[in-house]
């Protein structure tokens, strides 16, 4: 077998977070976002450790200092200096490959969303972070674009995707379906790959990426969202892409069990009144729990039940992000798990510009 990618819910060493700069985007929002942060950290760290890249030696002796006082267990943080263009460790953090146990890390291309947004620093971030010691396992580069976020898989070859991320001309414009199958299937150890041809959120940068729409809780299940309310203008994509899912059929032909995901009330930008894209589908699982987006909704309840009875055995966090979507993604798009045995035992913490 040639390496293939693990699924989320394999074991982990640590989430790795992407800590932001003042004079980012973020900036009239940075209280708050760093707040988001702060809960994301103390929660993870009950079950794991965190790795942070943080933009100068100031943030991190201040970080440092403020997770002390929340008590974070020292064990359980890494926080090194390598400056970023954004937050979204998704898309610029590595993804784990495992061949029979041997693990290593690949470094796909980021363009900033097909060239959205500045996106320099943020793909060199994870050599950076290799070369300051942080990764037990080697780090390849790989020239294909692609993003964490585009991409859900069973860790049994089979990959569930959008055809407007993957096949955008924005991303990667000489390849077409065959050949993206074939660079899946060469690095990545994809044997099939499930194409959903409709969904997408208004507010949404990435071009429709999977971790916003629908997402492998287990090999045979998947939890997706659904709009109910007929009146929505997301209504007639989203009744597509459930139909899509009720007909896509597991590799012993079996359909998938479908977790429906509700619908929270239109959230909008507070200044110029643009639809932000609030979803449930885009949370983390980590060791022993699931971190769940939430955003002060009659739904947020409803999605807690719902993935709590997808992962029965995982303990259910709430996580507030109406701050998060301000900027158009969300928890999962924030954090990019790394496998159990890619962290080094302890990084040189040393800063890595």
């Amino acid at each position: 077998m040639s390496y293939r990618l693990l699924p989320e819910w394999h074991a982990q060493d640590a989430v790795q977070l992407t800590w932001p700069r003042a004079d980012s985007d973020w900036s009239a929002l940075l209280e708050r976002i760093e707040a988001t942060l702060e809960s994301i950290v103390v929660a993870v760290a009950r079950y794991q450790r965190v790795l942070i890249s943080v933009p100068d030696n100031a943030t991190q002796q201040r970080l440092a200092a403020l997770f002390e006082a929340y008590a974070v267990n020292d064990d359980r943080l890494e926080l090194v200096t390598a400056a970023a263009d954004d937050t979204w460790a998704r898309d610029h953090g590595p993804l784990t490959v495992a061949n029979d146990g041997t693990l290593k890390l690949l470094d796909y291309t980021f363009t900033g969303w097909g060239g959205k947004f500045p996106a320099e620093r943020d793909n060199s971030l994870t050599r950076r972070l290799a070369e300051a010691g942080v990764f037990a396992v080697p780090v390849e580069s790989c020239d294909m674009v692609l993003e964490g976020g585009a991409l859900e898989t069973d860790g049994l070859g089979t990959l569930l995707t959008t055809e407007a991320c993957l096949l955008n001309p924005n991303r990667n414009p000489t390849l077409n379906r065959a050949e993206v199958e074939a660079r899946l299937n060469a690095e990545l150890g994809i044997e099939r790959v499930l194409w959903l041809a409709h969904g997408h959120l208004e507010g949404d940068d990435t071009d429709s990426h999977v971790d916003t729409l629908a997402r492998f809780c287990d090999p045979s299940t998947i939890a997706y969202v659904r709009c109910d309310d007929q009146g929505d203008p997301h209504y007639p994509a989203f009744k597509a892409m459930e139909a899509e899912l009720q007909a896509f059929r597991q590799t012993n032909g079996e359909p998938y069990r479908l977790i429906p995901l509700p619908w929270p009330q239109a959230c909008h930008d507070p200044e110029d009144g643009h639809r932000l894209p609030a979803t449930y589908a885009n949370f983390l699982i980590i060791n022993g729990a699931v971190l769940v987006p939430t955003y002060g909704d009659s739904a947020d309840l409803t999605a807690l039940k719902a993935l709590e009875a997808a992962f029965p055995t995982r303990d259910i966090v709430a996580i507030d992000c109406r701050s998060v979507i301000r900027q158009h993604g969300s928890l999962h798009c924030l954090t990019m798990q790394l496998a159990q045995g890619t962290l080094a035992a302890r990084s040189i913490l040393r800063p890595a510009d």
